[in-house]
């Protein structure tokens, strides 16, 4: 359920090209960190690290700025890619991480998902 907040977060983006992915309606994450950047996004925005608009109008700029140097058609695009991308240089720009923190807890972050993709093999 979504409080006022989060609901106008995410309908502010609808039906507009920086809109997030949906199937059947409902936001779609294929990968689980995507559903968690885009908790943070908002939750960050609420806690009043930045403005919901202020996030918007870079994600925005940033898949501008993706489509400026990518063919439409191309298939590298990713949504959640951009929108990682607008959470890191907010998140950094509020002095909440410095980027040797960020990169270091990214790395972790990595060499776990490169470990629990290897668990699965025989």
């Amino acid at each position: 359920m979504f409080t006022r907040f989060e609901h106008f977060a995410a309908s502010s983006l609808m039906g507009s090209d920086e809109s997030p992915p949906r199937q059947n309606g409902q936001l779609a994450f294929s990968r689980s960190w995507e559903q968690v950047a885009f908790a943070l996004a908002i939750a960050l925005s609420k806690k009043g690290h930045y403005e919901w608009e202020e996030f918007r109008q870079n994600l925005i700029a940033t898949i501008g700025d993706w489509e400026v140097e990518h063919n439409l058609d191309d298939p590298t695009w990713d949504y959640y890619q951009r929108w990682y991308t607008v959470l890191e240089k907010l998140v950094l720009e509020a002095g909440l991480v410095d980027k040797t923190e960020l990169d270091k807890k990214l790395s972790v972050l990595l060499d776990c998902s490169r470990s629990h993709e290897n668990s699965a093999e025989p």
